[in-house]
């Protein structure tokens, strides 16, 4: 299924940079179970996003980030322990597989992965539920187009795809797998530019050369990004 959802503020009206972001983590958390986890484990928690959205009690929340930046910022407490460390390398999981969870969540990180196919199975080595959201090539279609690019994170289909074959075959639980595309308005083309550089959703990579760069600034036809997040949910089976 795909859903629209606007987003009409211009951007430079926005307090923050991750609007997108922000909207993802909320999802994410609408979606996990009425009987609150307890205990969490936060696959790319970058700054806290999805920590600070949490109203309910907890007993623990481990968050991992390749960033210590990142980690720095994210909120303190005595039930949170930050983790320096990449889902890209198979020892980390097998070092947090030691600890105990209930909930596994993800927003907007595991497109960066190096091998998803390997980090959906190590997710599903852990038997938890899990809610995973994750930006798909859809993201920046027309800027990619303009630009003369290839996308350089995966297909709606290939993570439904891998999602089907590495997490729900390998663990005793369905899965639900959802499209939903977002867009963001500029009121220009510099300022859309800008966002990108300093938001983080190209994930830290210079996407395009000044070539490029110029021809969107001449021939971009929108007012507006767009976002396309597929979301991946676990759900016991009957």
């Amino acid at each position: 299924m795909s859903v629209n959802q606007e987003f009409s503020k211009h951007a430079h009206k926005y307090q923050q940079l991750n609007q997108i972001q922000a909207e993802v983590a909320k999802k994410l958390i609408t979606s996990m179970p009425t009987c609150k986890p307890k205990k969490i484990l936060d696959l790319g928690c970058g700054s806290g996003a999805i920590y600070k959205l949490i109203d309910w009690e907890i007993e623990k929340f481990v968050g991992v980030d390749f960033s210590s930046n990142m980690l720095s910022l994210h909120p303190e407490a005595q039930n949170v322990t930050c983790k320096l460390g990449d889902f890209n390398d198979a020892k980390l999981f097998e070092e947090l597989r030691e600890e105990e969870f209930d909930y596994i969540i993800s927003a907007s990180a595991l497109q960066w992965a190096a091998d998803l196919d390997r980090v959906f199975s190590d997710i599903a080595k852990f038997d938890l539920p899990f809610s995973l959201a994750i930006f798909s090539s859809g993201t920046f279609a027309t800027l990619n187009k303009t630009a003369g690019v290839d996308s350089i994170i995966p297909s709606y289909e290939t993570l439904k795809e891998l999602a089907e074959k590495s997490l729900h075959a390998k663990c005793p639980i369905g899965i639900s797998v959802e499209k939903i595309s977002y867009t963001l308005e500029f009121e220009n083309t510099r300022e859309m530019l800008r966002y990108i550089k300093k938001s983080g959703v190209s994930g830290g990579r210079n996407l395009l050369t000044y070539k490029q760069t110029k021809k969107l600034m001449d021939e971009y036809p929108l007012n507006y990004l767009e976002f396309e997040v597929v979301y991946i949910n676990s759900f016991s089976k009957a």
